[in-house]
Protein backbone atom coordinates (compact mmCIF):
# COMPACT_ATOMS: atom_id res chain seq x y z
CA UNK A 1 0.00 0.00 0.00
CA UNK A 2 1.74 3.13 -1.21
CA UNK A 3 0.93 6.60 0.04
CA UNK A 4 -0.19 9.03 -2.65
CA UNK A 5 -0.16 12.79 -2.93
CA UNK A 6 -3.89 12.84 -2.08
CA UNK A 7 -5.62 10.86 0.65
CA UNK A 8 -6.38 7.44 -0.81
CA UNK A 9 -9.60 5.71 0.16
CA UNK A 10 -8.30 2.61 -1.63
CA UNK A 11 -5.21 2.59 0.58
CA UNK A 12 -7.43 3.02 3.63
CA UNK A 13 -9.44 -0.02 2.55
CA UNK A 14 -6.25 -2.04 2.03
CA UNK A 15 -5.01 -1.10 5.52
CA UNK A 16 -8.37 -2.03 7.07
CA UNK A 17 -8.42 -5.35 5.25
CA UNK A 18 -4.79 -6.14 6.17
CA UNK A 19 -5.46 -5.47 9.86
CA UNK A 20 -8.69 -7.43 9.74
CA UNK A 21 -6.96 -10.43 8.16
CA UNK A 22 -3.93 -10.22 10.48
CA UNK A 23 -6.28 -10.40 13.46
CA UNK A 24 -8.34 -13.22 11.94
CA UNK A 25 -11.52 -11.14 11.96
CA UNK A 26 -14.51 -11.26 9.68
CA UNK A 27 -15.62 -7.94 8.27
CA UNK A 28 -18.54 -7.98 10.73
CA UNK A 29 -16.20 -8.49 13.69
CA UNK A 30 -13.89 -5.73 12.45
CA UNK A 31 -16.88 -3.42 12.11
CA UNK A 32 -17.92 -4.16 15.70
CA UNK A 33 -14.44 -3.16 16.89
CA UNK A 34 -14.46 0.01 14.80
CA UNK A 35 -17.88 0.91 16.20
CA UNK A 36 -16.73 0.20 19.77
CA UNK A 37 -13.97 2.76 19.28
CA UNK A 38 -16.71 5.35 18.70
CA UNK A 39 -19.62 3.92 20.64
CA UNK A 40 -21.95 6.88 20.90
CA UNK A 41 -25.74 6.68 21.00
CA UNK A 42 -26.26 9.68 18.69
CA UNK A 43 -23.49 8.85 16.24
CA UNK A 44 -24.60 7.41 12.95
CA UNK A 45 -23.00 3.98 13.13
CA UNK A 46 -20.86 2.89 10.25
CA UNK A 47 -22.46 0.24 8.09
CA UNK A 48 -20.75 -2.89 6.84
CA UNK A 49 -21.26 -1.75 3.25
CA UNK A 50 -19.59 1.59 4.01
CA UNK A 51 -16.49 -0.03 5.50
CA UNK A 52 -16.20 -2.80 2.90
CA UNK A 53 -16.89 -0.38 0.04
CA UNK A 54 -14.60 2.46 1.14
CA UNK A 55 -11.96 1.56 -1.44
CA UNK A 56 -14.41 1.89 -4.32
CA UNK A 57 -15.70 5.32 -3.34
CA UNK A 58 -14.58 8.69 -4.64
CA UNK A 59 -15.54 10.42 -1.39
CA UNK A 60 -16.31 9.32 2.16
CA UNK A 61 -17.85 11.08 5.13
CA UNK A 62 -15.08 12.52 7.31
CA UNK A 63 -16.26 11.42 10.74
CA UNK A 64 -16.63 7.82 9.58
CA UNK A 65 -13.12 7.83 8.15
CA UNK A 66 -11.83 9.18 11.48
CA UNK A 67 -13.37 6.13 13.21
CA UNK A 68 -11.61 3.79 10.80
CA UNK A 69 -8.31 5.61 11.24
CA UNK A 70 -8.59 5.37 15.02
CA UNK A 71 -9.08 1.59 14.74
CA UNK A 72 -5.94 1.42 12.60
CA UNK A 73 -4.08 3.71 15.02
CA UNK A 74 -3.01 5.84 12.04
CA UNK A 75 -3.25 9.46 11.06
CA UNK A 76 -4.78 10.63 7.80
CA UNK A 77 -1.37 11.99 6.81
CA UNK A 78 0.09 8.48 6.91
CA UNK A 79 -1.86 7.81 3.71
CA UNK A 80 -0.34 10.76 1.83
CA UNK A 81 3.04 11.66 0.39
CA UNK A 82 4.54 15.00 1.34
CA UNK A 83 2.91 15.18 4.76
CA UNK A 84 5.47 13.20 6.75
CA UNK A 85 6.66 16.27 8.69
CA UNK A 86 3.08 17.33 9.43
CA UNK A 87 2.24 13.81 10.59
CA UNK A 88 5.29 13.67 12.88
CA UNK A 89 4.50 16.98 14.59
CA UNK A 90 0.78 16.29 14.76
CA UNK A 91 0.85 13.09 16.69
CA UNK A 92 -1.91 10.55 16.89
CA UNK A 93 -5.63 10.92 16.78
CA UNK A 94 -6.90 11.32 20.35
CA UNK A 95 -8.46 8.66 22.52
CA UNK A 96 -12.18 9.23 22.71
CA UNK A 97 -14.04 8.53 25.95
CA UNK A 98 -17.09 6.27 25.94
CA UNK A 99 -20.21 8.12 24.90
CA UNK A 100 -18.26 10.60 22.76
CA UNK A 101 -17.34 10.75 19.09
CA UNK A 102 -14.38 12.25 17.18
CA UNK A 103 -15.46 14.76 14.56
CA UNK A 104 -13.86 17.33 12.32
CA UNK A 105 -14.16 20.87 13.68
CA UNK A 106 -14.97 22.63 10.43
CA UNK A 107 -15.50 25.99 12.14
CA UNK A 108 -11.95 25.82 13.48
CA UNK A 109 -10.74 24.79 10.02
CA UNK A 110 -12.50 27.81 8.48
CA UNK A 111 -10.91 30.16 11.02
CA UNK A 112 -7.45 28.78 10.18
CA UNK A 113 -8.17 29.05 6.44
CA UNK A 114 -9.34 32.64 6.75
CA UNK A 115 -6.31 33.61 8.84
CA UNK A 116 -3.90 31.99 6.38
CA UNK A 117 -5.77 33.55 3.46
CA UNK A 118 -5.45 37.01 5.02
CA UNK A 119 -1.80 36.42 5.95
CA UNK A 120 -1.01 35.52 2.35
CA UNK A 121 -3.20 38.39 1.04
CA UNK A 122 -5.27 35.98 -1.04
CA UNK A 123 -8.85 36.04 -2.20
CA UNK A 124 -11.18 33.14 -1.49
CA UNK A 125 -11.07 32.37 -5.21
CA UNK A 126 -7.29 31.95 -5.02
CA UNK A 127 -7.61 29.67 -1.98
CA UNK A 128 -10.25 27.66 -3.81
CA UNK A 129 -7.96 27.25 -6.80
CA UNK A 130 -5.06 26.07 -4.63
CA UNK A 131 -7.14 23.65 -2.54
CA UNK A 132 -9.42 22.30 -5.25
CA UNK A 133 -12.50 23.43 -3.34
CA UNK A 134 -15.16 25.88 -4.48
CA UNK A 135 -15.40 29.27 -2.79
CA UNK A 136 -18.89 28.39 -1.56
CA UNK A 137 -17.71 25.11 -0.02
CA UNK A 138 -14.78 26.81 1.71
CA UNK A 139 -16.88 29.57 3.23
CA UNK A 140 -19.62 27.08 4.18
CA UNK A 141 -17.09 25.54 6.61
CA UNK A 142 -17.70 28.59 8.83
CA UNK A 143 -21.14 27.17 9.67
CA UNK A 144 -19.76 23.93 11.03
CA UNK A 145 -21.08 20.63 9.85
CA UNK A 146 -19.52 17.65 8.20
CA UNK A 147 -16.82 17.28 5.61
CA UNK A 148 -15.49 14.49 3.43
CA UNK A 149 -12.30 12.68 2.47
CA UNK A 150 -10.17 13.13 0.43
CA UNK A 151 -11.10 16.82 0.00
CA UNK A 152 -10.65 17.72 3.67
CA UNK A 153 -7.03 16.61 3.49
CA UNK A 154 -6.38 19.08 0.67
CA UNK A 155 -7.22 21.85 3.12
CA UNK A 156 -5.06 20.27 5.81
CA UNK A 157 -2.14 20.09 3.37
CA UNK A 158 -2.69 23.70 2.27
CA UNK A 159 -2.68 24.86 5.89
CA UNK A 160 0.43 22.81 6.68
CA UNK A 161 -1.18 21.64 9.90
CA UNK A 162 -1.94 18.12 11.14
CA UNK A 163 -5.51 16.96 10.68
CA UNK A 164 -5.79 16.25 14.41
CA UNK A 165 -5.62 20.01 15.02
CA UNK A 166 -9.02 20.28 13.33
CA UNK A 167 -10.81 17.56 15.26
CA UNK A 168 -12.93 17.74 18.38
CA UNK A 169 -14.41 15.25 20.76
CA UNK A 170 -18.14 15.73 20.75
CA UNK A 171 -21.22 14.68 22.68
CA UNK A 172 -23.17 14.58 19.45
Amino acid sequence: MAATNDFSLQSLYEALDARRQARGLSWSAALREIRQASDHPEARPLSLSTVKGIGRRAIAEGDGVLQMLRWLNRTPESFMLGTEEIAETGGRLPEVPAGKVLRFDTKKMYTALDARRAERKMTWAQVAEETGWSVAALTRLSKGGRTAFPAVMRIVRWLGEPAVRFTRISDR
